[in-house]
């Protein structure tokens, strides 16, 4: 036990040390559907997106779905908003029932919404039009993705957990000059990702991986591209645990990513809980060219039961506007 903590340690730390040497060496402009990685969780925001290891509800379906196994009621429904850059809007919903020996079965969707108000263009070279090009009218663009996820637990130490999901993405139509011809510029396939969590027996100290978004090729026109493949390590334990009995807990987790479209980065994140009813978070991205600090609160009631979980995440940004995240969840 002691050497598995050891050697994960040594790995996410490691990862962290390597950040400042490849920092010049930036895989950009990789990957298509970048949509996929953005954070829909505003609790997982709120932590810097460390939360691999601490996501137990229908949220964590967007980040590890062996978390799902540890889903401590009968059902969990989740439902959050982000406000992006460019008046860009993401949705996302999820909801996941625990059948006890049988393991936990879930589905999530992501809705994207670019606004209504991208203009078209096409080339007009004709003698009356100095410009060069004419209007097309307003472009029909959008994305969504449709996941079903599972997950169990094989010990009571070792969980895995895995999501299959339908992506697809359009962004108008063309017109080729050549021909006259209209062209749907539209994406469709299949993605999954996978995950597991380890209890080593150290307090609550937990670690373990995911993989998101493994797919084969996408494809418009002529031009393919990947997903944004990403490879995770985490850890996650009550820092508290240390000090002997306590009754609100403080979770800290760290993440080592490595995606295909970047070089390694890092989460660090925490979650305070009082009472178990209020929830303080923070975090940090290491490694952005954007992101960076977050901050988030919680709230959690109970009445007759039912759960009701209240969330907002602030994520400061360089140079656009600080991005605003709100989610809610009903368990039983």
């Amino acid at each position: 036990m002691k050497k598995l903590i050891l050697i994960v340690c040594v790995v996410l730390l490691t990862a962290l040390l390597n950040i400042p040497a490849h920092a010049t060496i930036k895989k950009v402009a990789q990957t298509g559907l970048q949509f996929l990685k953005v954070d829909m969780s505003a609790r997982a925001a709120g932590m810097g997106s460390a939360y691999i290891m601490t996501g137990n509800d229908a949220s964590a379906m967007f980040y590890n779905p062996a978390g799902i196994a540890y889903l401590e009621k009968s059902f969990d429904f989740y439902s959050g908003t982000t406000q992006w850059i460019a008046d860009i809007n993401y949705y996302s919903a999820g909801l996941i029932k625990n059948f006890e020996n049988i393991g936990t079965f879930g589905m999530s969707v992501i809705y994207c919404d670019y606004g209504d108000d991208l203009i078209g263009t096409r080339v007009d070279m004709s003698p009356d039009n100095p410009k060069g090009y004419s209007l097309t009218g307003s472009i029909d663009v959008g994305a969504y993705a449709v996941g079903l996820s599972y997950a169990k637990s094989l010990t009571n130490k070792f969980s895995v957990g895995v999501q299959a999901k339908y992506v697809t993405q359009h962004l108008g139509s063309n017109v080729i000059v050549e021909n006259g011809n209209a062209m749907d510029n539209n994406v469709a396939g299949f993605a999954a990702d996978f995950g597991t969590i380890f209890h080593p027996g150290f307090h609550s100290l937990r670690v373990g991986m995911s993989i998101n978004h493994f797919a084969g090729q996408f494809k418009y026109e002529e031009t393919a591209f990947e997903l944004p493949l990403t490879f995770k390590i985490g850890a996650a334990m009550d820092v508290l645990d240390l000090m002997g009995e306590h009754s609100d807990p403080l979770v800290i987790e760290i993440d080592a990513i490595h995606p295909r479209d970047y070089t390694e980065r890092i989460h660090l994140g925490g979650e305070y809980m009082f009472k178990n009813k209020i929830a303080l978070r923070a975090g940090y991205k290491f490694n952005y060219d954007e992101e960076s600090l977050s901050a988030g609160i919680g709230f959690k009631f109970t009445m007759s039961g039912v759960d009701l979980k209240v969330d907002y995440a602030y994520n400061a940004m360089d140079v656009f506007d600080g991005i605003s995240r709100f989610s809610i969840g009903i368990s039983r």
